[in-house]
């Protein structure tokens, strides 16, 4: 009976340690088409040194060049006066969406 419980504990484990990967993990890049869309109907305000920045970038993989990104490092004035007060930030349809997005909420949004 304690090999038993044993083996069904290490099941568990492994499922649980399977789950967690699987949910961290870096998706599938973006495709460039759809990096694209969404660079032509949003703005993102980033800023060198940002982790939040960063980890948005990289849901975007290669594609991260066809997104219309400001990093706010270059003139803050500039930022301050479009209202944004963190990074990352998203301007879609003259709306502020702060804080890193999914993918899906950015298609959606755009409507790409």
């Amino acid at each position: 009976m304690r090999k038993n419980t044993i083996i069904t504990l290490t099941i568990i484990i492994l499922i649980i340690f399977l789950v967690i990967y699987i949910k961290t993990r870096n998706p599938a890049e973006v495709n460039q088409e759809l990096a694209k869309c969404i660079g032509e109907n949003s703005i993102l305000y980033s800023q060198i040194g940002c982790i939040h920045c960063e980890k948005q970038k990289e849901l975007f993989g290669e594609s991260v060049q066809f997104l219309n990104i400001y990093e706010c490092n270059n003139n803050w004035t500039y930022c301050d006066e479009k209202g944004i007060t963190g990074t990352p930030t998203w301007i879609i349809n003259e709306k502020k969406y702060i804080g890193v997005q999914d993918i899906k909420t950015l298609k959606d949004l755009t409507g790409c």
